[in-house]
């Protein structure tokens, strides 16, 4: 469900809690009711993330926010504080709170970023549950000065756009393979963008195989379910500064075909391989709300990967839509065969810069652990603009090398190459591989293996799916600059 955001100069009477910013230095607000001493010793220090309950007469529930170092607060504290205060009053319904009206952070921004936390860390995925839960913060009041109420107002309602795109792409990631195959994703992805003014094209395996997406067809081989190629259609008002294309890789369950994946924890969460999909499908339902400027094209390439008489086979070869074959030497290195296709139709739209997102490598996982994603690309300008609009979204990423001469490890001896390189630099390599389909458009890919999936609630990040991505992506497509080196 939706958080409603108002915004007013003061607190309303229906408020049943109440969210004082408190900064780790400097004066305590006298609505918390208490001093810093006595905050202190009930293990309240101000720091980003605390969130305390303060026990008082009758009348609304006050909670103390920590909002870190006065001269330290920025967007990223706000988010994070705003994530803390929604899990505190997670059993309440009417929250009001003063956290978007604080100094060093102007009111569309602070109230983006807080609007943004309490949507994300509200987030709870309860469609197969019996229990749904007990009744949750139905509506947010957020309060300002009278010079910022419409800023704030701006900021709220844009925050709160892109945290319900995040959970929608978190709702499509957790769903379980049984109940979300790829007609269904596209028939959400058609409907998602009539509602929001979107042009849609749905390709059905019959329009596929007419095109040549080889990559699609072969991962698709061994499922009884199709596969589905959608393209989405932005187009701004007026003259756009810019074409953008976004590939999502949508593997809606990865079994590994034939190469099959061991039956152990991330085999469960195979269900989620299709989270670059859902990715690239949640950031355009924002843009009717973001209204970038860029013309932005969204391709989303799902199947599943399943193993059977007529699955993919190593040895096999496929032809991709840019007329390049690859030698299949491991089925569960599927991903890039989707993306390829997806990068080689993006390329034929004539768009100024491409960015792909996957959950693509283990080797990723294993470069960069659980809480960055993997950067990569063939032009340092454009590289940059993605890497910053990550710093932005405090979305962490870190830039991985393209090395030339790895290039040889993905040799065949009977095609333009094969879909892997070795047992070492495995996500490099597959950056490599991708590489070969983009031609010479500024082209970056985000590999997301390890961020797709948290363990534990952790500030705007809750158990299960993160979604990561969508964020970087709204920042990125709103910043964006020609890229030139």
């Amino acid at each position: 469900m939706s958080l409603a955001f108002t915004v007013t100069r003061t607190t309303p009477r229906n408020a049943d809690v109440i969210g004082v910013p408190v900064a780790a230095d400097g004066p305590v607000p006298r609505s918390v009711g208490v001093n810093r001493a006595t905050l202190t010793s009930l293990g309240f220090e101000g720091k980003v993330g605390q969130a305390l309950p303060i026990p008082g007469a009758a009348g609304p529930l006050v909670i103390a926010v920590g909002v870190g170092e006065r001269s330290k607060l920025d967007a990223a504290a706000l988010r994070t504080a705003g994530a803390s205060l929604a899990r505190a009053a997670s059993r309440c319904v009417h929250l009001a709170t003063s956290l978007a009206d604080v100094d060093g952070v102007d009111g569309r921004s602070a109230a983006q970023a807080v609007a943004e936390g309490l949507t994300l860390a509200s987030y709870r995925y309860t469609e197969l549950k019996a229990d749904k839960g007990q009744a949750t913060l139905a509506d947010v009041t957020l309060t300002g000065g009278p010079n910022k109420v419409a800023a704030i107002d701006a900021g709220a309602q844009r925050g709160a756009a892109i945290g319900d795109a995040v959970s929608l792409a978190r709702d499509l990631a957790n769903t379980p393979p049984a109940h979300l195959n790829a007609r269904d994703i596209a028939d959400k992805a058609v409907a998602m963008a009539k509602a929001n003014g979107l042009e849609a094209t749905v390709y059905d395996e019959q329009a596929l195989t007419e095109m040549g997406c080889g990559g699609m067809l072969g991962v698709n081989k061994g499922s009884v379910e199709p596969p589905r190629l959608v393209k989405l259609t932005y187009t701004p008002r007026g003259a756009a500064r810019g074409h953008i294309a976004l590939v999502g890789k949508g593997v809606m369950y990865d079994s590994g075909g034939i190469s099959l994946k061991p039956s152990d924890g991330m085999h469960v969460m195979m269900k989620m391989d299709m989270t670059g999909a859902a990715v690239v499908m949640a950031t355009m339902s924002t843009l009717r709300v973001t209204r970038p400027k860029v013309k932005v094209t969204g391709f989303m390439c799902c199947t599943d990967n399943m193993p059977s008489g007529s699955a993919m086979k190593l040895g096999d070869v496929l032809t991709i839509r840019n007329g390049k074959t690859v030698e299949i030497h491991n089925t569960d290195a599927e991903g890039r065969l989707v993306l390829a296709d997806g990068l080689s139709l993006a390329v034929e739209d004539k768009p100024d810069a491409i960015v792909d997102i996957a959950t693509l490598t283990g080797a990723c996982i294993s470069a960069l652990g659980l809480k960055y994603a993997g950067v990569m690309g063939n032009e340092q300008a454009w590289v940059d603009q993605v890497l910053a609009a990550g710093g932005r979204a405090d979305e962490k990423m870190w830039q991985l090398p393209l090395p030339g001469e790895y290039r040889k490890l993905l040799d065949s001896n009977v095609a333009d190459m094969r879909n892997i390189g070795g047992p070492y630099g495995g996500a490099l390599t597959a950056g490599l591989f991708l590489r070969e389909f983009v031609g010479s458009v500024p082209w970056a890919h985000v590999d997301i293996a390890g961020p797709m999936n948290s363990d534990a609630d952790d500030g705007w990040l809750t158990k299960g799916a993160t979604a990561y991505g969508v964020r970087t992506f709204v920042e990125l497509l709103d910043r964006y600059a020609a890229p030139k080196n």
